[in-house]
């Protein structure tokens, strides 16, 4: 099986608004990370770009490209690319947000897979085992999304 974090969390919002939020608000709740920066300039503002990309918009006013859009289902569904701005090409992980009503609440669910293509020797690992590393990156997926929440 290849290298994912998987966390899942509920949050008081139907999953409309939860996905909203993750995408229209994602400004108001993302935290950065230095520790999982997309460039050496970051932190900028996280923000989607339609249902096209998601970029990081620097303070210097660049824009760099975290990912393109693969799926864009308000209230089900969002799956978008990840990368740093070190990853060769063929280095690529992959972010897949599912909305699921839970009674009055919404479970979302992150799953970040394609960690294997990128060596434990590279900047974004930090030189941590694989299985340090993914729960630290889960760790952090987890506060973003109950970050996300107190928004709702």
């Amino acid at each position: 099986m290849a290298s994912r974090v998987l966390i899942s969390v509920r949050v008081r919002a139907t999953p409309q608004r939860a996905f909203e939020i993750f995408t229209r608000d994602i400004a108001l709740w993302w935290k950065p990370n230095p520790e999982f920066a997309f460039t050496p300039r970051s932190p900028g503002e996280m923000a989607f770009e339609g249902q096209e990309r998601l970029v990081e918009r620097l303070p210097s006013g660049k824009v760099f490209e975290v990912g393109r859009v693969t799926a864009w289902e308000p209230g089900e569904r969002l799956a978008f690319g990840w990368r740093q701005a070190t990853f060769t090409p063929d280095q690529a992980t992959d972010v897949e947000v599912i909305f699921e009503a839970v009674g009055e609440e919404t479970r979302v669910t992150v799953i970040h897979t394609g960690w294997d293509s990128v060596p434990r020797e590279h900047a974004a690992k930090h030189g941590m085992e694989n299985s340090y590393f993914l729960k630290r990156h889960g760790d952090w997926w987890r506060e973003l999304i109950d970050r996300m929440g107190e928004r709702a």
